[in-house]
């Protein structure tokens, strides 16, 4: 049996055989023992990495600016840093998403993985901190509580992003079919009862507008994730950083990473607050909301075919049961509604984590990080399924909504400015009893005739602010 070739590090619990072929070391060593969680490591927030990747780069030219640090291990912790960001090494991020410590196993299995690149760079081995140290160099005028939280801002605003096209795209696809459905004539409905007309085209318009508000409310959330502790050091004070460290590190980490970060005006405040998650959850949740209520609609609005409402087809994506043969169930939209359960089901689980917080620090960042960055990523794959299987090919059944509306007693309401309440009140007692469509009762009433029916049936006389007379009906019908 192979022997694994390993190294000894240690820390001032004792000395632990690191495998030689490893990039962390001791600390992420016990991290790993200690938080057999969940069996997911940080390396499936590859946002996270980068992150963190940036900060440490942006830290190390500093503190060789302002002499902490000697060029040439500054220049080495930024090399390492650059591998990184160009996707290498990301599977030595090995300590698991949910961990004590708020967020310390992360920092150090960075600062671990960073310190021997680095090494290598400068044709060491493996583990010879005496050259490159893990604490004393990579981690220099930082600590994790201010390393960490804006590490997590700069993910999560990184991830957001890529969220933002997604709600766009599925908004832009549901104003396609506001436009293509404008002159589809329907029954709205209350309390899944008949209500009075209205379009499928404004059905789904109301649709887009909702989505729209949440792309505002997206972009502001994002803002707030670029004010960012980083310099705070420990709680705030700026202990163990050099003076003018705080402004000098988050210029150098927005012009290297591309993200809008300033450094918080209290830093203090900022290394305890979890507020801008808090509000980013809470966007999220909306968003959720918002999209399972859009769901809902559109599986009543496609149910049946036959004995349901009826009133648009969803495009058929499999087969619905392994019985019923020829069943197609909406799938799509079930699914967009499991992802919305999910997600208002993990803002309470961040919503706790942050009022949890105590004096100086936050210690379950973690799991606020971890949760935040589900629902983004389960998101972003629910907005693309919706507009693509879904919403993309949506098509109505004009022959039945056609139907519904010319059977409907609910025209009688806009019947009122022609024929006054009590005649309109008369057609719906005579046409609920006797079954017969509005038109023809009101034809058989001699209150309207044939042609003044269909002339009234059009969108613009029964969607929308419009004083209907007698004399524009008969204008209307020549």
């Amino acid at each position: 049996m192979l022997s694994i070739a390993t190294r000894q590090e240690h820390d001032f619990l004792g000395i632990r055989d690191i495998p030689q072929i490893v990039y962390w070391g001791v600390h992420t060593a016990r991290a790993l023992e200690n938080f057999p969680i969940s069996g997911t490591p940080i390396s499936a927030m590859p946002e996270l990495v980068r992150a963190l990747a940036h900060i440490k780069k942006a830290a190390a030219a500093t503190n060789a600016e302002l002499g902490v640090l000697a060029p040439a291990t500054a220049q080495a912790i930024v090399a390492a840093c650059n591998d990184l960001l160009d996707g290498q090494h990301h599977d030595q991020f090995v300590v698991d998403v949910i961990q004590g410590g708020a967020g310390t196993s992360t920092n150090m299995n960075a600062n671990e993985v960073i310190a021997n690149l680095a090494l290598e760079h400068l044709g060491h081995d493996k583990g010879d901190y005496a050259v490159v140290h893990p604490n004393d160099h990579v981690n220099a005028s930082q600590s994790t509580n201010d390393v960490y939280p804006s590490a997590l801002r700069l993910a999560l605003w990184e991830k957001s992003g890529q969220l933002q096209p997604q709600l766009t795209a599925l908004r832009q696809s549901l104003e396609a079919k506001a436009e293509q459905f404008a002159g589809v004539l329907k029954i709205g409905r209350t309390q899944l009862q008949d209500a009075v007309p209205m379009t499928l085209g404004q059905e789904f318009a109301a649709f887009a507008s909702m989505l729209a508000a949440d792309e505002r409310r997206l972009a502001q959330a994002r803002e707030e994730l670029t004010e960012v502790n980083l310099g705070g050091t420990a709680i705030g004070t700026g202990i163990n950083a050099p003076a003018g460290y705080a402004e000098q590190v988050c210029r150098r980490l927005a012009e290297d990473s591309l993200v809008p970060v300033r450094p918080a005006t209290d830093l203090i405040a900022a290394s305890q607050d979890t507020g801008a998650f808090v509000q980013l959850s809470g966007v999220l949740k909306l968003i959720a909301i918002r999209l399972s209520k859009i769901c809902n609609d559109l599986r009543l609005l496609s149910s049946g075919p036959q004995a349901g409402y009826g009133d648009i087809r969803l495009p058929p994506r499999q087969a619905g049961s392994s019985i019923m043969p020829g069943k197609v169930n909406p799938v799509i939209p079930e699914a967009v509604n499991q992802v919305a359960f999910e997600i208002i089901g993990n803002d309470a689980a961040i919503t706790l984590a942050a009022e949890a917080g105590q004096l100086q620090l936050n210690a379950f960042e973690p799991l606020i990080g971890w949760s935040l960055y589900k629902n983004l990523d389960h998101l972003d794959g629910a907005l693309r399924t919706l507009k693509v299987h879904c919403v993309d090919g949506i098509e109505p059944r004009q022959d039945v909504l056609a139907r519904q509306v010319r059977e409907s007693v609910t025209l009688a309401t806009a019947l009122n400015p022609l024929i006054g309440y009590e005649k309109a009140a008369a057609i719906v007692k005579r046409a609920m009893a006797t079954g017969q469509p509005l038109d023809r009762t009101a034809q058989e009433l001699g209150i309207l005739s044939a042609e003044e029916m269909d002339a009234l049936l059009v969108p613009e006389k029964l969607t929308r602010p419009y004083s209907v007379t007698r004399t524009t009906l008969t204008a209307a019908v020549r």
